[in-house]
């Protein structure tokens, strides 16, 4: 296992890339990096400020003879998902990504690599500390906690940054720019669920459901994987013909990646437990077989445990049960204006229990993603609908952020695509995202700003599963410096 990635190519990014992979910053939690980026401006003379909602700002005067060019802000995000397999000992609150080289690619030992967007943020402060990239007033700003909420971004004053062009170096797929992206709103849904006593009639069962890939829940939506949320409930409700009932369950744990794993202990009398292997085996074979083009690797088991003292009521394990089966997951629609790009979706994020003394509340969280806002709207209606059906159960909609609406006309998307072309022989894709880039929050703050995201190519981000081309990086580098060499003047 080569773990030297310093050693590749550029070197000054993949070494500063290095650098982030041993500062803990799951999002919410960017104290060290955020002094990481703060140490290494000042040890290269660069002005730095941290600004009231934890967002890092550097500056950078024109290299000389580029002072009458516009002023570009350099952005990316400074946190990244924390998503580990269920086998791996790590703690991202303390531990260092290990990363390293396999093949064509970068990838983690068993953990998010957080190439989604350290990746954007080595690129940014390479051209700071770079003493050959040509390029007029620069500004870098390295936003906090994008992932759960993009509160860096929400939180941004008006009148800081002095720019004309944002660059947003937070896209995962080199040779393609992006110029649009969906807006998203978080859907939180409580019921309010009876338990009552287990006694010595009943077992106790484990089901463990694992092996999905997971991903993304704007970028991979499209890829049709499984959702260990649906999944499981879809398993429970099975389970009825043997009276289960849930002690136990926690599914899920980011609102912006697919659900990977899923974990519930049920209780059921002992004279049906004769009953149940057959249920499980059968079921596992006919989602095996529906998932077997895209999940080749789930797995579900169901072990004795443990009776617990209390479970939920048949009637409550029920309510639940429709709760979940009702509300939607996946891709509700595809673009009209752009082809292969999905319009509106949901994703079903996390399903789990939580204790409250003699009663219980189930927890739902979904994210809600569209680039049409009334399409978003709609769908959260027709959850609301879903949730106005079960007694007890409530909704709450929050963190709504907007899309960023495709300027076809822009200066810097010409600019951008004839330096591609003189690079590399061809014009780059132009694209709009499924998934939320902070383009849509800035654009409401500095409605001057010219904007576009690229980056290189990152698959499966936000699983363990996540690596970075090496080959898309140089790529990226070579395309980031010569656009700053060519950006119009003012």
């Amino acid at each position: 296992m080569d773990k030297n990635i310093s050693a590749l190519e550029p070197q000054n990014v993949w070494t500063n890339f290095y650098g982030l992979t041993r500062q803990p910053r799951p999002s919410k939690h960017e104290e060290k990096v955020r002094a990481f980026l703060v140490d290494f401006a000042k040890k290269h003379g660069i002005e730095a400020e941290v600004d009231q909602t934890g967002n890092v700002i550097m500056r950078k005067p024109a290299t000389p003879g580029m002072e009458n060019r516009k002023g570009v802000i350099l952005q990316a995000h400074m946190d990244m998902v924390p998503q580990k397999n269920a086998d791996k000992k790590h703690d991202f609150l303390t531990d260092p990504i290990e990363a390293y080289v396999d093949g064509e690619w970068v990838t983690a030992d068993g953990t998010t690599l957080g190439a989604d967007n350290g990746m954007g943020v080595a690129a940014a402060m390479s051209v700071l500390e770079s003493s050959n990239v040509k390029h007029g007033p620069l500004e870098v700003l390295v936003t906090t906690d994008e992932e759960t909420g993009m509160t860096g971004a929400f939180g941004l004053q008006g009148g800081v940054l002095k720019g004309d062009i944002l660059l947003n170096l937070d896209s995962e797929t080199e040779g393609e720019l992006y110029v649009g992206c969906a807006g998203g709103l978080d859907a939180t849904i409580r019921v309010d669920l009876e338990k009552e006593n287990t006694n010595n009639d009943m077992a106790a069962f484990k089901l463990s459901l694992t092996g999905l890939k997971g991903g993304h829940s704007g970028m991979d939506i499209i890829l049709g994987r499984g959702n260990a949320n649906k999944l499981m409930n879809r398993l429970l409700v099975r389970l009825r013909e043997v009276d289960a009932r849930l002690a136990s369950l926690d599914g899920g744990s980011l609102r912006n990646a697919i659900p990977r794993e899923s974990f519930a202990v049920i209780v059921l009398p002992k004279a049906k437990e004769s009953g149940l292997k057959t249920i499980v085996d059968t079921f596992l074979a006919e989602t095996k077989a529906e998932l077997s083009a895209v999940e080749p690797d789930y797995a579900l088991s169901c072990q004795g445990t443990g009776l617990p003292g209390q479970a939920l009521t048949a009637q409550a394990t029920t309510r639940l049960c429709n709760l979940v089966y009702g509300l939607p997951d996946g891709v509700i629609r595809m673009s009209d204006s752009m082809p292969g790009l999905v319009e509106t979706s949901v994703n079903m994020a996390i399903v789990k229990l939580e204790d409250k003394g003699n009663a219980c509340q189930g927890v739902v969280s979904c994210l809600l993603r569209s680039s049409v806002d009334t399409a978003k709207e709609d769908l959260a209606r027709m959850m609301q609908a879903v949730v106005d059906l079960v007694p007890g159960a409530k909704a709450e909609f929050s963190g709504a952020y907007p899309g960023w609406k495709p300027d076809m006309d822009s200066p810097i998307l010409k600019v951008m695509k004839e330096v591609y072309q003189k690079l590399y022989g061809k014009e780059p894709e132009i694209m709009a995202i499924h998934a939320g880039l902070e383009c849509g929050l800035f654009g409401g703050v500095y409605k001057n700003w010219d904007m576009i995201s690229f980056g290189p190519t990152i698959v499966h981000p936000h699983s363990p599963d996540e690596k970075v081309n090496i080959a898309s990086v140089k790529r990226f580098w070579d395309y980031l410096v010569a656009t700053l060499a060519e950006i119009p003047v003012k």
